[in-house]
């Protein structure tokens, strides 16, 4: 199965109709990996997610025009020692003896602390789909790699993402929680998600994505939204309608005014420039 990154690349190529039979704005589907399903609903285990929390507090920037980039040329051998200290722990973990609430942050902390470690190194890249590792001859950056080892089981970004999050938790507001190093995504929190914090994170990132130019613009009535609304359209309804209606629930005036009367989505965007600090 192709990915959103993939589709995206060879949409420009002229490759893409000889690659797949779906148009170019297609990505995955949630499908799901029956084996993390396990879980125990009693269990009151918790995970520290404290490496994660130092790292992000030294490193991402909170910048006042509302995209928070990481500082990756100036991360410490120290620091990143105990980033891959943090995911050896969490590799360790065995998720199936999690309750569920412990999982989703478990795996949502695995996928960000994995995709900026991946960064870290290759820097320095203008972009993470130059992270060209992927397997296959039209992969396009890193996230199909068997990068960890979960309960014996070689896991990737994209099995985190749309094998296990997505097809789970059916939440789409995963898409503001998981971050793939790109000016276009939604941002990174300030903290690790816990079992406590989830929803509050989630809320606060869908707020913050959707209200920023880059997830959502009204300009003589075209509405032009992130193409994450269209790759992931499945997720949000399927529908212009069902997108609409998400980006109304989160929309501050006068953003929802224009919201009010807006039927279809005239045009999407994506900036695929590393959430990097310049120089």
């Amino acid at each position: 199965m192709m990915r959103r990154r993939t589709v995206l690349a060879l949409a420009g190529t002229g490759l893409l109709a000889a690659a797949s039979p779906r148009p170019a704005a297609a990505a995955p589907r949630p499908d799901l990996w029956e084996r993390w399903t396990r879980h125990d609903a009693a269990s009151t285990a918790t995970v520290d997610h404290g490496a994660w929390d130092r790292f992000l507090a030294g490193h991402l920037r909170v910048e006042p025009g509302g995209v928070n980039p990481i500082a990756y040329g100036a991360v410490p051998a120290a620091d990143r020692q105990a980033l891959a200290a943090y995911l050896d722990a969490l590799a360790a973990t065995p998720p199936s003896r999690l309750n569920r609430a412990e999982q989703f942050a478990y795996w949502v902390n695995f996928y960000n602390a994995l995709t900026v470690k991946v960064v870290l190194d290759h820097h320095p890249v203008a972009s993470i789909r130059d992270i060209d590792i992927s397997p296959g001859l039209f992969a396009d950056g890193p996230w199909g790699k068997k990068l960890v080892t979960v309960e014996g089981e070689p896991v990737s970004l994209d099995d985190m993402e749309h094998r296990i999050l997505r097809p789970i938790w059916r939440d789409p507001r995963i898409h503001y929680a998981v971050n793939c190093a790109s000016i276009g995504c939604p941002n990174l929190r300030t903290v690790a998600f816990t079992a406590a914090n989830a929803d509050r994170l989630m809320e606060q990132g869908a707020r913050d994505y959707v209200n920023h130019p880059r997830g959502t613009s009204l300009a003589d009535g075209r509405l032009t939204v992130s193409k994450i609304y269209d790759w992931f359209k499945v997720d949000f309804g399927d529908t212009d309608a069902g997108v609409i209606a998400h980006l109304r629930r989160y929309a501050a005036p006068p953003l929802a005014a224009g919201l009010a009367s807006a039927t279809r989505i005239a045009d999407t965007v994506y900036d695929w420039s590393l959430n990097d600090v310049p120089g």
